[in-house]
């Protein structure tokens, strides 16, 4: 059994097993939350999240842009 630790980074962002995820409120959510999949535009949505103490979070992926910090 892996212990799961949870960082706090700032108010809506947490680190948990040195897996970045951002915290939403419900009327915040992203457009492509609980969206599976457009065939005609290939895009993918989110379909993972877990709510903790009051907010949505969500895997942050990395992006290209990343790198240039």
């Amino acid at each position: 059994m892996q212990v799961k630790t949870i960082k706090f980074l700032n108010k809506s962002t947490i680190l948990l097993n040195k897996v970045k995820y951002k915290g939403y409120l419900v009327g915040e959510l992203p457009k492509k939350f609980a969206f599976i999949y457009n065939e005609e535009e290939d895009k993918e949505g989110i379909t993972e999240w877990f709510n903790y103490k009051g907010l949505t979070y969500v895997e942050q992926k990395k992006s290209i842009w990343d790198s240039l910090k």
